[in-house]
């Protein structure tokens, strides 16, 4: 399994690819995950996750908070 943490416009999503596809979560301070109801279709690639995230959840975009980026990949 893959992980990866973006910054969603100013919100921390975690996104696992697994053999059975995408997930995407919230994670608390206290380390608990919940899902972040976000739907990201199997055919979607590594390489076109940012771009499929921005668009998305564009509407979260603020004046702070312009962009998404992958913070870490494990």
């Amino acid at each position: 399994m893959t992980t990866f943490r973006y910054n969603v416009f100013g919100r921390e999503i975690l996104v696992e690819k697994s053999s059975r596809g995408w997930s995407t979560f919230q994670q608390g301070a206290e380390g608990k995950r919940r899902s972040a109801g976000l739907h990201i279709p199997d055919n979607i690639t590594e390489t076109e996750l940012t771009q499929y995230l921005d668009d998305l959840c564009h509407e979260w975009a603020s004046e702070k908070y312009p962009s998404v980026f992958l913070v870490r990949k494990n």
